[in-house]
């Protein structure tokens, strides 16, 4: 493993066994493979060079593939000019398939109307965002949701730096239920060379990747392949499309979500700067000691710069509101000064989750004072 996998300081599982059943926590993780999360890689990948070559571009727009296509549609704003068809295939590629696509590309302006919505600085839709931290991992995220993309990125690490592992291929899942602090099942799909046993292969995935990240897993019920040789997947057995993992990009389902997809867009749209800004907000409260956890909401009204209302709430039920809106200011382009989000960084999280990594903006803390 190389000095870039993610969770590489997770917590121990150790700690207190809960004496009693507690409410179980299951969330699921797609590898970089599955085609929604291809979906979510392309469209990431063409924010990043509209970014780059200009960062003021403004960028809605989604991917749809399977059956050897990918369809590109939707609208942007922006002096950049490049050829998208290139970027799909070299992202197609660089996830690790060998099967030739056919890019379709759809872009068009924004309408007038929504051109006069942007020169004002007013929201760009309608949208309700979420932000969660906790002291529960190193992460500041839930226990689950961090040990099942732990799994998930040693899988993909396995694939694409161990030669022992060339077998693997790119598409595939994990599953990992909890109770408390306790592992209870672990479900693995994982694309591979058909021409292997599926013995051996579930063998080397237990000790390979479960094992390393779980440590001690008796009583742990393991699927590995349980429904048999994986041998196709990707575009050539079923169709992707961008923002359908939303969950998966923030807190796992464990938690509330917008039902807006991240990947695709601009860091100046609601749902995207917001998402961000709650999670930033939160994980600095928790950080500063305010409450040991905190979920923020903030809604956004289309064409108003400033959110309809932002709310927060530790665990405990206190009111965190009036601390938050001292110390965060939710106006899209505000969000976009503070951390620096007209860059071209979005590549690299739309795969293993969103939040809980090193070097981003938004998992930087806000070590100011408790206000209030």
């Amino acid at each position: 493993m190389n000095e870039t996998t993610l969770y590489a300081n997770l917590l121990p599982l150790g700690g207190e066994t809960p004496s009693h059943h507690t409410m179980l926590k299951t969330v699921e993780v797609p590898l970089a493979g599955h085609p929604d999360k291809i979906c979510d890689q392309i469209v990431d990948a063409l924010v990043d060079e509209y970014l780059r070559r200009d960062p003021k571009s403004l960028v809605d727009i989604q991917a749809m593939g399977g059956n050897g296509m990918v369809m590109i549609a939707g609208t942007v704003d922006s002096k950049a000019d490049f050829d998208c068809a290139k970027i799909v295939r070299d992202v197609y590629a660089s996830i690790g398939y060998e099967d030739e696509i056919e890019p379709f590309v759809n872009i068009e302006s924004p309408s007038e109307d929504m051109a006069k919505v942007l020169v004002k600085g007013g929201a760009q839709g309608t949208t309700v965002v979420y932000g969660y931290a906790s002291k529960e991992t190193r992460e500041f995220l839930p226990r689950a949701y961090v040990y099942a993309n732990a799994i998930a990125k040693r899988l993909d690490d396995l694939r694409k730096m161990d030669k022992t592992f060339s077998w693997l291929r790119p598409d595939g899942k994990v599953q990992l239920t909890m109770d408390g602090n306790t592992p209870v099942a672990v479900t693995v799909m994982a694309q591979h060379d058909p021409k292997l046993d599926l013995t051996h292969i579930q063998m080397q995935l237990v000790n390979a990747v479960i094992i390393p990240v779980l440590g001690e897993h008796s009583g742990v019920k393991l699927l590995v392949n349980s429904g048999g040789i994986f041998g196709e997947g990707g575009f050539s057995t079923h169709a992707g499309a961008s923002g359908r993992k939303v969950q998966a990009d923030t807190y796992g389902g464990l938690l509330p979500s917008s039902d807006f997809g991240l990947s695709g867009k601009d860091p100046r749209k609601p749902s995207r700067a917001g998402t961000y800004m709650a999670r930033y907000a939160a994980k600095s409260l928790v950080a500063q000691g305010v409450a040991g956890n905190v979920l923020i909401s903030v809604a956004y009204g289309m064409g108003q710069p400033d959110p309809i209302f932002i709310e927060a709430h530790s665990g405990k039920g206190e009111d965190l509101s009036d601390i938050v809106k001292a110390q965060f200011d939710f106006r899209p382009e505000a969000i976009v000064e503070r951390l620096d989000l007209a860059n071209p960084i979005y590549g690299k999280v739309s795969t293993y989750g969103q939040f809980g990594r090193d070097g981003l903006p938004w998992e930087s803390i806000d070590k100011q004072e408790e206000v209030g």
